[in-house]
């Protein structure tokens, strides 16, 4: 008994030692984090006093640094705890939200009522039919294909979808989202455009239909000094993939600006996908160099168009639109046959990686006034039906997608909505590097979080989220397939709150 109450007093013993030592050690370890911090207090504050460059550090050194981190971190905070479902820019969480569940496959279905204000000026709303069409009418039913060159290109393309994957470059977007892109497209039937850098790797992860697009800089197909080579591009054409050409003029978020994408992101391989050194900006044209009137305009689409074989089309932002009336009279004078296969009418609330604040904010015309603008000119230029339309810009939802239907497109392409359905969480640090969803990064570390197999399977299921309650509104209206929505199956909110029909409306 002896024994063991000595052994237990030793255990005792040892373990309050050794308790003590512990203390003594997370003491001095306390001690010494508490003099780091303070000594870091007052480096701090002697490069703030110090410095000349901001005036807040400078008054309140330490302190007002708190300014700089609260404004970075005010874009999240308003994200996900102060702004209302529908009140955020430039998309709002609900738009969001829908998106995300679309590209999970989860229940869009809601409860109560709806949170969308009924009386905001420009809103479109859809008219239901009386007599919508049964699920036996509609399955029974053969919409008509959009087809692009018909009878004008050596190969022309019949759209499968009426919704597809908009302008995005690789380069913008990092390889495993192109990848995912990629193999989303195929699994939904779409097509996917590659942007203005190129046909890289990425884009053919699966055999989905691609858009090749020419940008101002000729990335892809371009020669020693920057210019188009007609033998790169019936090289390019005859990849079996490649079904179109889409001839960039301008972008929604800054017309008049070329492509920016910074030397950080410029690897080797966005280097030789584009023919650029690897670690320089890469930095468009304005405008084709060789492009200064409609006729130069229409040498190019005919250059492009005999090389490749396949439809040729142009992409635009729509502001003045003289050089439009132009167009349509050089069409005229040279033949039906001239003209442009297909226009891209993109929207001044696009989107992109980069671009001056002054041109994304105030330059160009939205899709909402454009669309139908382009669609009664075509019209009455009597070549309407040579020039299919495809609309893009933030229509990222059935609603937008079905108005523009609506307002004339034959075609409605998403970018940013498929960003979305590949987890964007909209932290607007496209143009830095830093993506922290391994979207817009060329980043290892930041990439590793995408899985390309799981993030296409979410393309796929998005894509057909939106060809399916497209047609559900298509249906509700009482027509049998997107295609057939007119001005007439809706009506926009007027400046009173009033409805309006949307013939007059536009």
């Amino acid at each position: 008994m002896l024994l063991k109450k000595q052994l237990g007093e030793k255990v005792v013993a040892t373990f309050l030692g050794v308790l003590d030592t512990v203390l003594e050690i997370t003491t001095m370890l306390f001690a010494l984090l508490i003099l780091l911090g303070l000594a870091s207090i007052v480096v701090l504050y002697v490069l703030d006093v110090t410095q000349s460059k901001q005036t807040i550090r400078k008054n309140y050194p330490v302190i007002g640094r708190l300014r700089y981190v609260l404004e970075h971190l005010g874009v999240f905070f308003r994200q996900y705890f102060f702004a209302m479902d529908r009140e955020e820019l430039p998309f709002n969480r609900a738009q969001r939200s829908w998106v995300a569940r679309a590209a999970k496959n989860v229940d869009g279905t809601l409860a109560f009522g709806s949170t969308k204000p009924l009386n905001r000026p420009g809103d479109i709303f859809f008219l239901n039919g009386g007599f919508p069409p049964t699920a036996e009418e509609i399955a029974a039913h053969t919409p008509e294909p959009v087809i692009f060159g018909d009878g004008y290109a050596q190969h022309p393309y019949t759209a499968p979808s009426f919704f597809n994957i908009s302008a995005m470059s690789y380069g913008a977007l990092s390889g495993p989202a192109v990848s995912a892109l990629s193999a989303g497209a195929h699994q939904s039937g779409i097509w996917l455009n590659t942007g203005e850098g190129g046909l890289s790797p990425f884009h053919q992860t699966a055999p989905c239909d691609l858009i090749f697009q020419i940008g101002t800089a000729k990335y892809g197909v371009r020669d020693q000094d920057g210019n188009l080579d007609p033998a790169k591009v019936t090289e390019l054409a005859a990849n079996t993939a490649v079904k179109m050409f889409e001839i960039k003029l301008s972008q929604g978020a800054k017309p008049g600006k070329g492509g920016i994408l910074p030397g950080e992101k410029v690897t080797e391989v966005i280097a030789s996908t584009r023919g650029i050194p690897v670690g320089q900006d890469s930095i468009s044209p304005n405008r084709h160099p060789e492009v200064t009137d409609a006729d130069s305009l229409l040498d190019l689409i005919a250059k492009v168009r005999e090389a490749s074989g396949k439809p040729t089309g142009i992409k635009f932002v729509v502001g003045q639109t003289q050089w439009l009336e132009d167009l349509f009279a050089a069409i005229h004078a040279r033949g039906i046959a001239s003209a442009p296969d297909f226009f891209t009418l993109d929207s001044a609330d696009g989107g992109t990686g980069a671009a001056p604040q002054g041109l994304m904010d105030n330059m160009g015309l939205p899709v909402a006034s454009s669309l139908p603008t382009i669609h009664r000119k075509l019209s009455e230029a009597g070549i309407r039906g040579r020039i299919k339309l495809i609309a893009t810009g933030k229509m990222v939802n059935p609603a937008g997608v079905a108005g523009a239907l609506c307002l004339g497109a034959d075609v409605v392409c998403s970018a940013r909505g498929f960003m979305f359905a590949l987890g964007c969480i909209q932290a607007l640090q496209c143009h830095q590097n830093t993506c922290p969803t391994g979207i817009t990064t060329h980043n290892p570390k930041l990439q590793r979080g995408l899985d390309p197999t799981n993030k296409a399977t979410r393309v796929a299921n998005y894509a057909d989220a939106i060809k399916r309650e497209v047609g559900l509104i298509a249906n509700s209206a009482g027509v049998m397939n997107p295609s057939d929505l007119a001005l007439h199956h809706a009506f926009s909110v007027g400046a009173d709150g009033a409805p309006l029909p949307l013939e007059k409306a536009v």
